[in-house]
């Protein structure tokens, strides 16, 4: 059962949804995004997210086996370079370890992997997703996400 929504105050939620704008436009790929959402999503909990961001890869031609072993990426041979680097950055700036937060290592794979705009751009789909989770997580949003329809070109 939901607490609360935020439907009921839209004002509040414009920040998140002006970043989403940005985001979308910045050019980071699709697929990868949805990753980093979906690793963003299951290391903090929220079904919400994990059924949107699961719906809306299939919809981008994102292969079930990807999406099956996210949680063992590193492990799994199935992710690009690039992707590895943008989940290592998803996983460190989401824990924000107190000793360590985002390491030397982990910044040297992501600069080699995205320039200083995608890089920010890397970092500002976490602090959205994290925001997003940290709605639908207390407010109990349940796991219905309905895909929009896309239209075949």
């Amino acid at each position: 059962m939901s607490r609360f929504s935020y439907e009921t105050y839209p004002e509040a939620m414009k920040p998140l949804f002006a970043m989403k704008v940005h985001i979308d436009k910045s050019g980071l790929e699709k697929k990868l995004m949805h990753l980093v959402m979906m690793r963003a999503s299951q290391l903090n909990g929220c079904t919400y997210c994990m059924d949107m961001h699961s719906k809306e890869a299939r919809a981008e031609g994102e292969t079930e086996q990807r999406l099956y072993l996210l949680q063992v990426w590193r492990e799994a041979p199935f992710y690009t370079e690039r992707e590895r680097a943008a989940l290592a950055w998803c996983e460190a700036v989401t824990r924000l370890d107190p000793v360590h937060g985002v390491t030397d290592e982990i910044y040297a794979q992501a600069s080699a992997q995205f320039s200083e705009r995608e890089l920010m751009d890397l970092n500002l789909l976490v602090i959205m997703i994290n925001g997003w989770n940290r709605i639908a997580i207390p407010s109990r949003k349940a796991p219905d996400y309905q895909p929009v329809e896309r239209k075949v070109a």
